[in-house]
């Protein structure tokens, strides 16, 4: 159980986080802002690493996944612009943070993860009813819910799956992170005729999602 210091800590480094590592950086939307206040980012790490769970940086969390730095998710939320009651397929929701953020905001999360222990882990911790899981392949995402008002996916990619991008409901709005070479940058596209255009808006550090790599020769 922790102690009241260890809560009273803990809201102090999420206050931190905020006016240090947020709102410097455009993250501004008071929901995704009241989320990230709110959510326990401690208790989704490693316990060894709680104590850094805050700070900007990522944060491995065995099998080769890692939780991103809070700006990235930050920046990813409010570039996807939630709706009280969006339907949103969150890809590679590992164990279960921005799940758990999305809840907050009063979305309908479909969280696809595909590793059992993180997947686990999740469901302990982010038990808001509002979030539906699913586990099995990154790229698949969640064909039977479909479709959906936004995608968020939860790591740098190479390339957009059709499977993927086909869940998408006409007008939705798409965000990620899309590796180019050595640089990886943050980037969405809202659904018009069928088609996905996707623009980057930032330069980020984000780890790479199994399953997304292109093809030898592929240039997005």
């Amino acid at each position: 159980m922790a102690t009241q210091y260890s809560e009273i800590s803990a809201a102090d480094m999420r206050a931190a986080m905020i006016d240090s590592q947020l709102r410097p950086n455009d993250v501004i939307d008071p929901a995704v802002i009241g989320a990230m206040a709110e959510a326990p980012r401690e208790a989704y790490v490693p316990a060894a690493l709680a104590g850094v769970a805050y700070m900007d940086r990522a944060i491995a969390l065995g099998q080769g996944r890692v939780i991103n730095p809070p700006l990235v998710t930050g920046r990813l939320l409010a570039a996807a612009a939630i709706r009280p009651g969006s339907r949103v397929l969150l890809v590679g929701s590992a164990t279960g943070y921005t799940a758990a953020l999305l809840a907050l905001m009063d979305a309908e999360v479909h969280a696809v993860e595909e590793a059992a222990e993180l997947m686990a882990t999740a469901q302990a911790t982010a038990t808001d009813d509002n979030i539906r899981w699913t586990q099995g392949p990154l790229n698949a995402g969640a064909p039977d819910a479909a479709p959906f008002d936004r995608i968020i996916v939860e790591g740098a990619i190479e390339t957009l799956p059709e499977a993927l991008a086909a869940q998408l409901a006409e007008g939705g709005r798409l965000v990620a992170a899309r590796r180019e070479g050595a640089v990886t940058r943050l980037v969405q596209g809202v659904k018009t005729g069928g088609t996905i255009a996707l623009r980057s808006f930032a330069d980020m550090d984000v780890a790479p999602l199994p399953g997304f790599a292109a093809p030898a020769g592929f240039r997005f």
